[in-house]
């Protein structure tokens, strides 16, 4: 007699099957079959994102916090593992993630303190200081704080999620906006600062930028602290007038789109090379239409990145997920005033 499978078996089968998969589109050689162990994997990752933003809004309700959540997009997680050849698909710890957006460091890192002494049974995967990118910046001048998280729960429907990972990302308003200034880019031109790919001068200008809101706004330093504040905001100007991104930022108009109330919200990208595709936006209030339309629609728009993100209102939504509205008013505010700080009474010419 066959053995009974087990009722509570690893979302894909296993964490082999899943990363067999991973590796399978990588190489360009996935089966229909990878793509349902993907799949399912994938979805799992609801259950998590659901117990998690639920810990967060309970801890954050009243204070101002913005939490938000969203699905890693598919196109992303095989790009993901075609930039890092190594990497196996059931580690990655960024498919499901929480965004925390504050006020300033001091609440950031206070909330964040008290969540790692919170008593719950997931599992803090990394040091409190291994992913600090506000003490010790990336030289591209990202900045914000993360943890990764090791869902654990031995409920009978927990137990099945058991071991799936959940990154937790805290950023300041202000390192926000610059983050969001960054994937603009990447929507609007060849170049992809993100990923360190395309024209360089972008990610200087952007790294530069980092050091003026940091300086300017959080009384602190970027990637850019042996600079002085003239040589800062001088090479910052050479860097703009030769792409003048900044005139570009400004042009830009956001998505002539609605974000209703129902929390759930999917964000469909038109192509590049389309201007007449442009973002559209399906809402929903029940979590698990809104999952099994996204996966109906990524089926349907193979070429398309397509993404589903949660907030407690449409604000938040579009506060959390300004990238995906080419919305970078915050960004080019913060540069404006920044720089003029910084040189005193000289006027920008962006």
């Amino acid at each position: 007699m066959a053995s009974k499978p087990e009722q509570n078996e690893f979302p894909g089968g296993s964490k082999q099957r899943v990363s067999n998969a991973g590796a399978a589109v990588r190489a360009g050689t996935a089966s229909f079959e990878d793509y349902v162990v993907i799949e399912r994997w994938r979805a799992a990752h609801r259950a998590v994102l659901n117990t998690f933003q639920a810990i967060l809004r309970n801890r954050t309700r009243g204070s101002g916090i913005i939490v938000a959540q969203r699905h890693k997009r598919r196109n992303t997680i095989f790009g993901k593992l075609r930039r890092f050849p190594t990497m196996l698909l059931a580690r990655m710890d960024d498919v499901a993630g929480c965004r925390l957006i504050f006020p300033d460091t001091q609440s950031l890192y206070e909330f964040r303190h008290k969540l790692h002494a919170a008593n719950f049974q997931h599992q803090l995967r990394n040091q409190p200081d291994k992913y600090d990118y506000i003490k010790h910046p990336k030289d591209t001048g990202y900045r914000g704080v993360h943890d990764v998280y090791i869902y654990n729960v031995n409920s009978l429907h927990g137990r099945a999620y058991k071991g799936l990972l959940i990154e937790l990302q805290y950023r300041t308003r202000y390192q926000h906006a610059w983050a969001t200034a960054v994937e603009v880019v990447g929507f609007i031109t060849e170049s992809q600062p993100k990923f360190r790919q395309g024209d360089k001068r972008f990610e200087l200008a952007l790294s530069l930028a980092s050091e003026i809101i940091a300086r300017t706004f959080e009384d602190s330093n970027s990637c850019h602290a042996d600079l002085s504040d003239e040589k800062l905001v001088d090479t910052f100007l050479q860097i703009d007038g030769e792409l003048g991104f900044m005139r570009m930022l400004r042009a830009l108009n956001s998505a002539n789109s609605e974000v209703t109330e129902k929390k759930n919200v999917i964000l469909i990208f038109g192509e590049n090379d389309n201007p007449d595709d442009k973002l559209k936006t399906l809402s929903y209030r029940d979590a698990t239409d809104a999952l099994r339309a996204l996966f109906q629609l990524e089926k349907e728009n193979p070429g398309k990145d397509i993404v589903l993100v949660k907030a407690d209102s449409s604000d938040d939504v579009r506060i959390a997920f300004k990238n995906y509205f080419s919305d970078a008013t915050d960004f080019i505010q913060l540069i404006d005033e920044g720089c003029k700080k910084l040189v005193g009474s000289r006027v920008m010419q962006l």
